[in-house]
Order: C-alpha cells, then structure tokens, then sequence
C-alpha cells in the first residue's frame, strides 16, 4: 500500500503500485530501489514499459547503452539523472529525470500537491507580471485544492504597515507575492492546505469585478489597479458612513480576519 513519508513524499511498498495519480509525488532513488528489487520477479518483464508509461507522465525517460562513452556521460551515474535497469530493451538502462514544473501552466491536480507556496507563487510571478484575476478558472480550482488563497489590493504605501493585512498573513503561515501596480501593490497570499483538505476554494458571489471592494485595512480598493487619485474625490464622502460596516472585512469573503 502507498504510503506517506514525512517529507510529503509518497512512499510505495512495490513498484507495481505506481499510478498516473501517484506518480508526481514519488523520489527517483525510491523508484528505482524498487525497480531493481523487481525486476527479476515473474512478469516484471510484461509491465516494464506500462511503469515506464506511468513514468513519462512526471519524469522524462531515456534508454541508454552505458556501454557508449557519449551516452553513459550524458545519462550515467554522475550526471544527475537516476538509473533503472531495463529487462527487454537492447539498450539495456534507463536514467530517468524529474519533469521541472518551469511555468504555472505546467500545474494539474496532481503535481500541484508536491510543491510549496513559495514555488507556487514563484510561478505566478512568472506570468507575465498578471497577478491573481488573470488566470484561468479551471488552473485557479487546481491551486485551491492544495492551497489556501486570498488576495488584496493596497496603495503600495500602505501596504506594510504594522498590524496590516499582509502582517497577519505572514503571522498566520502565508506565504506573499507582491506584485507592483501602477501606485498599488496586488498582495496575493498561499498557503499549503493540510493533508486532507482539499476542498476547493469557492468565490464570493457578493461582489463583481467592476465593483469598489474593501481590504481590511480600510482602503478601497479596484480590481483594476487603478493610481488611488482616482478614488480621493469621493472617498472622503462615503468613507465615514461605510467606516463602521466595513471594518475588518477580508477581500477573499468577506470575513473578518481575526477569525483567521
């Protein structure tokens, strides 16, 4: 049975067990000290190329002759690939090679468990400077079944100062992308949900994305990361009024963020 080690690393008492569902979280040295315990086993030889199509999904994969000076050099044991046995191919190993995960289109449900926040808004950083909102749905519900997400748009100014949002956010375990905006700054927050939790992240239907928001510092805020001039000629006027029921409010729900 398939296993969990305390790494996040998902650990397998057989190398028969590896799936396409599995296989992004697996480490090649396990993978191969399975293999070569395997290999000689009966019918081994009928699933080789099944576990190598499994493998393919999260690893690149290569047959080589060590036999070839230029190929061994390439593939063989120093040159940071990880090497299998192979038991029907004349090229008699296989070195195989974490896929990289270089762009955030490259996430799916799987392999978006087995990285950090930090790596994951590193991608995000990534897309062209696009912030949150640009996005596809469909990548947006992939992040949010591994990780908690709220973002937050704040006069760059205003955005560090003590006690603020992104304060208690980093205080609570979130990791931050800061992502410049004209005078505003775009603060988008990720954290790993715990083992379990996956529940999908489910938009606030309350407000649109043509509509003023509110961050729980109290600014009003637009999705557009529009220059804050913008909104000084009537904010003062409504501000008082809204001050008191606003207050607190988080941009991701609505919520107030000392339940956090």
């Amino acid at each position: 049975m398939a296993k969990k080690a305390n790494t996040g690393l998902i650990r397998l008492e057989s190398i028969e067990e590896l799936n396409a569902s599995n296989v992004w979280g697996m480490d090649a040295w396990l993978i191969a000290s399975l293999w070569e315990k395997e290999k000689g086993t009966e019918n081994f030889a009928s699933q080789e190329e099944k576990l190598l199509n499994v493998l393919r999904i999260a690893f690149e994969v290569v047959h080589y002759n060590p036999e070839d000076e230029r190929e061994n050099e390439v593939y063989g044991n120093d040159s940071g690939w990880t090497q299998l046995s192979s038991v029907v191919n004349s090229k008699n190993k296989i070195a195989i090679r974490a896929r990289v995960i270089s762009k955030i289109g490259d996430l799916n449900a799987q392999n978006v468990k087995t990285i950090s926040a930090a790596t994951l808004l590193d991608l995000i950083s990534r897309n062209f400077g696009s912030g949150w909102d640009a996005l596809p749905s469909n990548l947006k519900e992939i992040i949010e079944s591994a990780f908690d997400i709220s973002t937050s748009q704040l006069p760059t100014s205003r955005l560090h100062l003590p006690g603020g949002s992104l304060d208690r956010k980093v205080k609570a375990g979130y990791d931050v992308l800061e992502i410049p905006k004209g005078t505003w700054t775009e603060a988008i927050f990720a954290r790993k949900k715990e083992s379990g939790d996956e529940s999908a992240y489910q938009a606030d239907s309350g407000y649109d994305d043509d509509r003023l928001i509110v961050d729980d510092d109290e600014d009003f805020v637009n999705d557009n990361g529009a220059d804050d001039t913008f909104y000084s000629s009537f904010a003062d006027e409504t501000r008082e009024e809204d001050d008191e029921e606003l207050e607190g409010l988080d941009i991701k729900n609505g919520e107030d963020l000392d339940r956090d």
